[in-house]
């Protein structure tokens, strides 16, 4: 350090003089009972006379202080430091000829410092080396059983070990914890893997907790490229003593000769389970004082000896609150359970506080919205009768219907107890309905286009709550290039059932196709067993009754003759859903069988038959990414000659829905002007596959198809003159389901039969 020059010590010693100056002229009258004794040192009493004492006045002008000009103090402060100071008289000192400090002697070294240090790189070196054979608990299990997490993570155990069954499942559970699994392949260096390899090593110590090892020994190592283990410690932090550089992947020390590649080393976690405790005392709350305490209590699927195991003691709650649940404990209270473990005895007491409560049957049901939805109409739409033993799972089925009708958006059920269990007696336990109106009135639109039907636009408006409760209004209308439409609609959801809807349905249409032009006025009543996307049920029904009027012609040719029809049919369908998902199945069946009794009368001649149609389609999943689905459609109408039957109500193939890469009714008999007639049998058949790609996050499926189908003359289904259409389709996932694609071109086209079809639609072709 330099030492300040002579100069500087000068100057700053003539500032201190200045400012001493005025304070002894300030502190000269003071009382002379606070300065010195008269019989003071010889030394002080030369430096301060006797006379100072008797008139310090006079004696402090006398200094040559006093002769010199006291500073100004307000300059002094002032910020302007570059002033010049006011001279003073100098107060010199000699200044050392030389700046060598004297040398500094060492003290005598502690022995027990030199110790510690001895330790401390004992400790270095072994973290450096390979880890050792033998019983060590940081030693790699010899011809151990091996399971790959991902290519530079492993799970080392030992290998025989019959009784721990539970190895692929901490396998599975630690793969997809793991930091290590996750790292990306750019920050994998030595750092990044150490770091995330004691991550690790703590969470895989905490499942093996979880299993109920909590005695296991696990060792965390990283394994070089010529299958050296090191200790992932001696890797990223041994850098005392042992000469590791942290991150950079080259090891100094004992036994290394070579730089280590990161993306070439692997982490292994050899694991040694240990014995596995296991469960002594389980208390379950009250549960041994109610009625079925022994059923509920073997619900819970636990007992004493059985293995601790976390996920079990989840499942074995869930299992008893939903026992309790349908065992009509309508205020049971299942707590978090608590596990205590005696490491010394290898076993843990598990506490589930539970409180039953008391059984309870149904009450009423009452909303709190009655002109909205009324408490009668909820208690049809529940799956209960007053007096029924509760069920938790009817509350909550009750819960999804109304919000399945559309018109609430919120609904809460509030138990009220209506009268408490007594001798034997479940208590009435009512529910108070709340709910929030939803949106009652909805506009909508549709747009679609497809080869043999043109371009189609449809709207439509609605009020779902027309006349309470869940009475319907809607108005529709259709305009395109092959139809108009203008329809109106009245429906009674929950009509008389749960899930049963009574419709009305009045439409005036007329359409153009290439297989006959009509002018229909139509009047339908149906009554349907209804599924929804909250409930896909497995059966549903329908039975109606119609009645309409259809001025036809049999071909868009203006020269052909008009007929009028009046037609009387009574249509009927069933249907089976097996499938998973009502708009993207993926695996499960459908089947639906069509039945439509029919009186018609043109110019007073009569004819009467029946028009079938059978469905069904299977769905497969091959992969995660892959489905295979197939569908078959046998159509007949017996009873009458195709002359005697309207156009309209013929058999037809060909389209979107139907036989892709033709023609909407392209499929099938054709007139002297070429254009579709119809028939009384219809068969098809259709295969594709749905591909989802990674495109867009997974949003996008690619979909080739095969499509063949035919119709007759005859009632009797026939594979006679069969068409077939190939392609490939798009699909893009949405959540009210997936936006089709197809673009197909017929194999055997006739003639005037187009190369390419283009079909877009909302969902699955089938």
């Amino acid at each position: 350090m330099a030492l300040p020059h002579r100069s500087s010590i000068t100057a700053r010693l003539d500032l201190l003089g200045r400012v001493l100056a005025p304070i002894s002229l300030i502190l000269a009258p003071l009382n002379a009972a606070i300065g010195q004794s008269r019989d003071t040192d010889p030394a002080l009493e030369e430096l301060i006379p006797d006379a100072a004492l008797e008139n310090p006045q006079g004696w402090s002008r006398e200094t040559a202080a006093a002769g010199v000009t006291v500073p100004d103090l307000a300059g002094l402060l002032s910020p302007d430091l570059t002033k010049p100071l006011t001279q003073i008289p100098e107060i010199a000192m000699d200044w050392p000829d030389g700046n060598e400090l004297a040398a500094v002697t060492p003290l005598t070294p502690d022995p027990d410092i030199d110790l510690a240090q001895d330790q401390v790189k004992t400790a270095s070196a072994a973290l450096d080396a390979s880890a050792p054979d033998g019983d060590s608990a940081f030693a790699q299990i010899a011809g151990a059983d091996i399971v790959r997490v991902n290519r530079q993570v492993q799970l080392a155990f030992p290998p025989g070990l019959a009784d721990f069954t539970e190895r692929d499942t901490v396998a599975a559970r630690f793969a997809g914890l793991s930091s290590l699994r996750a790292l990306p392949g750019g920050e994998d260096n030595l750092a990044q893997l150490s770091r995330r390899g004691r991550e690790d090593l703590a969470r895989l110590t905490q499942i093996m907790r979880l299993f109920g090892y909590y005695d296991a020994e696990i060792a965390q190592s990283i394994v070089g490229p010529e299958g050296a283990a090191v200790r992932a410690e001696s890797l990223t932090a041994g850098a005392a003593g042992a000469g590791t550089e942290v991150g950079t992947g080259t090891a100094r020390g004992a036994g290394a000769s070579a730089p280590f590649d990161p993306k070439k080393v692997v982490v292994r976690f050899d694991v040694v389970p240990g014995p596995r405790y296991s469960l002594d005392m389980i208390a379950l709350g009250d549960i041994d004082a109610a009625r079925d305490g022994a059923a509920l209590r073997a619900a819970f699927a636990l007992k004493h000896g059985d293995p601790v195991d976390s996920d079990r003691i989840i499942e074995g709650r869930a299992k008893l609150d939903a026992a309790l649940g349908k065992a009509g404990y309508a205020y049971a209270k299942v707590g978090e359970p608590a596990l205590v473990i005696d490491h010394a005895a290898r076993t843990g007491d598990l506490d589930v506080p539970v409180t039953t409560g008391g059984i309870y049957a149904f009450g009423v049901v009452r909303s709190l919205l009655p002109d909205y939805l009324s408490s009668r109409h909820l208690q049809r739409i529940a799956r209960f009768d007053p007096g029924e033993a509760y069920q938790r799972s009817l509350v909550d089925d009750l819960r999804k219907a109304i919000l399945a009708t559309g018109l609430v958006s919120s609904v809460t059920l509030e138990p009220r107890e209506a009268a408490k269990p007594e001798a034997g007696k479940p208590g009435l336990i009512d529910f108070d309905v709340a709910m929030v109106k939803a949106p009652q009135r909805t506009i909508a639109g549709l747009i679609g286009v497809s080869s043999g039907e043109g371009i189609r636009v449809e709207a439509s408006w609605e009020h779902r709550n027309f006349f309470p409760p869940e009475g319907l209004v809607r108005a529709r209308a259709v305009v395109g290039t092959r139809e108009q439409l203008l329809g109106f609609t009245i429906r009674k959801s929950n009509f008389r059932a749960r899930d049963q809807a009574l419709t009305g349905d009045l439409y005036a249409q007329t359409r153009q196709t290439d297989a006959f032009n009509s002018r229909t006025l139509s009047a339908l009543v149906t009554l349907e067993k209804q599924t929804t996307l909250i409930f896909q049920k497995p059966w549903t029904y329908s039975f109606g009754i119609e009645v309409l009027a259809t001025s036809e012609r049999e071909s868009s040719s203006p020269a052909s003759a008009r007929a009028t029809y009046f037609i009387g049919a009574l249509p009927l369908r069933a249907a089976y859903d097996g499938s998973d998902d009502l708009f993207d199945p993926k695996r499960g069946f459908r089947i639906s069988l069509r039945a439509s009794p029919e009186n018609s009368t043109q110019d007073g001649a009569r004819s009467t038959y029946i028009r079938t149609q059978l469905d069904a389609s299977g769905y497969k999943a091959v992969s995660d990414a892959v489905v295979l689905a197939g569908r078959v459609r046998l159509g007949s109408i017996p009873g009458a000659e195709t002359a005697s039957i309207a156009p309209s109500r013929r058999l037809y193939s060909g389209g979107s829905a139907s036989v892709r890469g033709f023609a909407y009714q392209a499929v099938g008999p054709r007139d002297a002007n070429n254009a579709p007639s119809g028939g009384r049998s219809l068969t098809e058949i259709a295969l594709e596959a749905r591909i989802r790609t990674g495109l867009l996050g997974g949003l996008v499926s690619l979909v080739p198809f095969v499509d063949a189908g035919t119709v007759g003359p005859v009632a009797t289904p026939t594979l006679k003159g069969v068409k077939v259409g190939v392609g490939v389709g798009v699909r893009y996932e949405t959540s009210f389901g997936p936006i089709r694609i197809d673009l197909g071109t017929p194999l055997n086209p006739s003639k005037g039969d187009s190369r390419i079809g283009v079909y877009v639609a909302l969902g699955q072709a089938f």
